[in-house]
């Protein structure tokens, strides 16, 4: 073992939380490494985690591809465009995919190079006294002594114990690199994963069937959005069964055999590949030898304060690994604030404005509560709703799908919830969570100009209808 190497901020994992964390302390001065295990497809480490790797990234690639293909048969005829005997070119899509993810991964290479964080590659475990010990790939091992360490681990994918991955049942990862459009497509799950990369080989021309363990489809979203958005997927055909708990899978010569339950008892369905969907747990195992003092709960989460600090001296803990939700961009502030907080400036992160994004086709947003919750904790609310289908620029783009709903509190006007459905809501979402980070009102939203003919119309008239003065639909 070589000798300790001294720094003053010490990350294990160089995903969105741990890059972010890692750039951001050596920009503000301190002596920063940071270690990753991850390696890409040609073997060499690949930063990023799983959100550039094997997440966000990749599977925003194929959605688009996958879009732009759906489009040509389904959306381009409006337009007048015509083609003949469109085909998919999966191995290219693919390629195409992993060419973005290289440039990414690489992109956070340079990003260390430029910023002088010094990267380590292997598996990192923090030991007693902020020490870290990295067991490099060339088998060798290092320590690095941290006046702070910063853990963001990450997560890893729930594997069912009677659906184990291999060849023809696989997790996300799996499911972003199918060499050919499986005829047949099983989704256990119809979460964020489920969705998105069943959206993707739906749209190529696979008959996917989702199964949902519980009874109420985006349980998570609001109501009315969760209604209007499964009515989009099923005239995709996308099969999604609700109430549908998996008991077992059989690989066999003709596909996986899946049986489930559901409310007609015992059913079984046989598909040619299988998605497993059902959530992600903390990357956590082995990242904790003895005496370190950090706690962590029991489904493996480590167990942080308000500002991601561990209880013990100079460990904090940030992104998946933590409390809150399992987002990327929640990750990136959670490093960042924490990078600033070691180095005595003010780092918070407000968890309640935290957007979240599906994007499928429509693409589905939120930001704050929904009605449910605002009515189960006897929040007085007001809503106000508008459709995209009464939005010139929607309309013009054949998108005419979905509508925006903001929800402010009946006494004060704040707004305490945004929700969307539609074409590019994703981009939407922010004008509700800049609105609320400001502690801004409905009437405030609605005053400000938005411009013409644009999708943002929709929020405007949705923050007017709160007061039931929208113009261009009835109050």
């Amino acid at each position: 073992m070589s000798e300790q190497q001294n720094f003053d901020v010490v990350v294990i994992g160089a995903g969105p939380a741990g890059y972010h964390a890692a750039i951001r302390a050596a920009q503000l001065g301190l002596k920063t490494a940071c270690i990753d295990a991850a390696l890409g497809k040609d073997g060499k480490p690949a930063l990023g985690g799983t959100c550039l790797r094997v997440g966000c990234i990749p599977s925003k690639a194929l959605l688009d591809s996958s879009r732009q293909f759906w489009n040509m048969g389904h959306i381009f005829g409006e337009h007048g465009i015509g083609f003949d005997n469109a085909k998919i070119d999966v191995k290219t899509m693919v390629g195409r995919k992993d060419k973005i993810v290289k440039q990414f991964t690489g992109g956070i290479a340079s990003l260390f190079k430029a910023n002088k964080v010094t990267p380590f590659y292997g598996f990192g475990q923090l030991q007693p006294g902020n020490v870290v010990s990295v067991k490099q790939h060339d088998g060798s091992t290092v320590e690095l002594k941290g006046t702070n360490v910063i853990i963001a681990a990450g997560s890893d994918s729930i594997e069912l114990p009677f659906a184990k991955f291999g060849e023809h049942i696989v997790d996300n990862v799996g499911a972003l690199d199918f060499e050919a459009v499986p005829k047949r497509l099983g989704v256990i799950g119809a979460g964020v994963i489920g969705l998105e990369l069943g959206s993707v080989w739906n749209r190529l021309g696979s008959e996917v069937v989702v199964l949902e363990a519980l009874p109420n489809f985006l349980a998570a979203a609001d109501a009315e959005v969760a209604k209007v958005s499964a009515r989009e997927f099923k005239k995709q055909n996308l099969d999604i069964r609700l109430g549908a708990k998996v008991s077992k899978t059989d690989v066999k010569k003709d596909g996986v055999h899946v049986t489930y339950t559901d409310a007609k008892g015992e059913q079984t369905i046989v598909v040619d590949k299988l998605l497993v969907a059902v959530g992600r747990r903390a990357a956590t195992k082995n990242l904790l030898a003895d005496g370190t003092r950090v706690k962590v709960d029991a489904r493996g989460m480590i167990e942080v304060d308000e500002h991601c600090h561990t209880g013990v001296d100079g460990v904090w803990a940030v992104g998946d690994c933590v409390r809150g939700p399992m987002l990327a961009h929640k990750g990136f502030e959670e490093g960042i604030a924490v990078a600033e907080l070691i180095a005595g400036l003010p780092g918070h992160v407000n968890l309640d404005t935290i957007p979240w994004v599906i994007y499928t086709e429509p693409e589905i947003a939120w930001v704050g509560k929904t009605e449910e919750q605002l009515k189960a904790e006897g929040i007085p609310y007001k809503a106000g709703s508008f459709p995209f289908a009464a939005v010139g620029r929607a309309v013009a783009m054949a998108e005419p799908a979905g509508f925006v709903k903001v929800l402010a509190h009946e006494e004060t006007d704040r707004v305490l919830g945004m929700h969307l459905v539609g074409a590019n809501v994703s981009e939407l979402v922010h004008e509700g969570v800049l609105t609320m980070e400001f502690s801004g009102s409905a009437d405030d939203l609605a005053r400000i100009c938005h411009a013409h003919p644009s999708l943002s119309e929709a929020v405007h008239d949705a923050a007017m209808a709160v007061h039931k003065r929208s113009i261009h639909k009835a109050n």
